[in-house]
């Protein structure tokens, strides 16, 4: 994924790619093909630095505790998400001109594993996932706040560049596929041999009679029954 983003990116500085080629443009038909390129494409260094390091922490995370589910929510999801925000018109609540854009860049995809992990982790209730759903929580809890337009924050001379509609599909995409596969692929919790009630080792046992053996100065205290105290059954008498 890194590698097809830095490729992306090196292909647009040299003019191979121009600006709207690849990108996603909203109800435009030509502007389709963004749902597939437009996470490679990103505006500038910044952009893809930006993006690179949250790809590849999450990335890491989805296909080492997903392993069995990493490809399809990253299928579904990439294309989802997409999709979604090339449906929604473009936006404006604070007075300004709704423009079309060209949209571009891997935030929608971030967006969409931060917020699969997450809740995946809390609906399976797996400890494992449940430490990386906090991890996760604790470094990009902050995301949520780019699910919102940056002028609901900020006065800004001209309309943001930032697309909180990639932002916010992507979260709801990554949310509604931890619901849906929250059931699927759930490893069984493991048990080891000694832990059911009627096991019995001859091998354990023959250690076992030979550690006391070796070792009898640990046993020469016999265990002694703890006496009866009345005034820690004091409370219990009063009712009585």
């Amino acid at each position: 994924m890194l590698s097809a983003m830095w490729i992306g990116f090196f292909m647009q500085n040299i003019g191979l790619i121009d600006h709207c080629d690849g990108s996603l443009i909203p109800l435009v038909p030509e502007g389709l093909k963004g749902v597939v390129f437009s996470p490679l494409l990103h505006g500038n260094l910044e952009h893809i630095a930006g993006n690179s390091v949250p790809i590849a922490v999450l990335f890491f995370m989805l296909f080492q505790f997903y392993p069995k589910l990493a490809n399809q929510v990253l299928l579904w999801g990439w294309i989802s998400t997409g999709l979604i925000v090339w449906l929604l018109p473009p936006m404006n609540f604070f007075g300004q001109e709704p423009v079309y854009s060209c949209i571009i860049g891997a935030s929608g995809i971030v967006y969409l594993l931060a917020f699969f992990i997450f809740f995946s982790g809390i609906f399976r209730k797996d400890k494992t996932l449940l430490a990386v759903a906090l991890v996760v929580a604790l470094y990009y809890g902050s995301l949520i706040w780019g699910i919102f337009p940056e002028e609901l924050f900020y006065q800004l001379d001209q309309p943001s560049k930032i697309s909180w509609q990639a932002h916010l599909s992507g979260a709801v995409v990554g949310l509604a596929l931890a619901i849906i596969f929250r059931k699927k692929h759930q490893e069984k919790k493991k048990r080891f041999i000694w832990e059911f009630p009627n096991y019995y080792s001859e091998k354990d046992d023959k250690l076992w009679q030979e550690y006391i053996q070796n070792h009898p100065e640990h046993f020469t205290e016999k265990p002694k029954l703890k006496k009866d105290d009345i005034w820690e059954r004091l409370d219990e008498i009063r009712k009585k």
